[in-house]
């Protein structure tokens, strides 16, 4: 447990924090025009990608730290084990961005675009990869507006009131669904954490650890009949080259 959630016990928990927001369920709508948009900042100079601890596919490094900010307030550090940060989930969510799913690659993307069901999902013209685009942007300046300093320097509350704003549509977007946008974050954070260390994510398979899941084991014929046991999980990587 940080400092922070110490000194501060109305803070959300880990789990608390989840399920109060399994609750949001929110079709992203979409309007207006990219071309009008203006671009997110461009990074410090003399900073590159090659100061993390993996490339980046897709985000430049200012996006990066925006995500990794946000999936941290989304599944915390705790007691129980590490969070989103320490997972690697921002790199998980880079890399998903820069193939298919980024590109909305398998799934049908031709007009005419009709508001649909909350159990349809996203129904608009928007790839994820400009989704998170524009929602990134409207994070920094949200933050700005409302603390005068960039996300990724506001205080854990202040980060959490930004993303509840989000998930709450009381943010004046008009591109995108505030909500629908924050429901997208909070599911590829939650697949960050537990998906395969193959795609990115869940960083020395702590994200299975902390549930006591083997991962991909080849067979279990030796074990079947014996007394329940736990196993070291195992990634798909272990599997490769056999």
């Amino acid at each position: 447990m940080t400092e922070e959630n110490k000194e501060n016990p109305e803070s959300l928990s880990r789990r608390k924090f989840i399920r109060n927001t399994g609750y949001t369920v929110g079709g992203l709508a979409v309007g207006g025009v990219l071309g009008s948009l203006i671009p997110l900042g461009i990074a410090k100079k003399n900073e590159k990608a090659e100061n993390f601890n993996q490339a980046l596919m897709y985000f430049t490094p200012e996006q990066f730290r925006i995500v990794e900010a946000a999936t941290e307030r989304i599944f915390p550090s705790d007691q129980h084990g590490p969070g989103a940060k320490a997972l690697g989930v921002a790199f998980f969510i880079d890399h998903q961005l820069s193939g298919d799913w980024g590109f909305n690659a398998r799934e049908y993307m031709q007009a005419p675009f009709f508001v649909g069901e909350k159990v349809q999902g996203y129904q608009g013209r928007l790839k994820r990869r400009d989704v998170f685009d524009i929602a990134l942007r409207e994070i920094q300046n949200h933050s700005m507006a409302v603390y005068k300093k960039n996300f990724t320097d506001l205080k854990g509350d202040e980060q959490d009131a930004i993303l509840k704003d989000f998930e709450g549509d009381k943010v004046n977007v008009t591109t995108i669904s505030p909500s629908g946008f924050f429901q997208m974050l909070r599911s590829v954070t939650l697949e960050g954490v537990y998906s395969d260390p193959l795609y990115g994510g869940n960083k020395n398979m702590d994200g299975w650890k902390m549930r006591n899941y083997p991962g991909s084991q080849m067979a279990y014929a030796q074990i079947i009949d014996k007394d329940f046991k736990k196993i070291k999980p195992q990634s798909l990587q272990n599997h490769m080259g056999h």
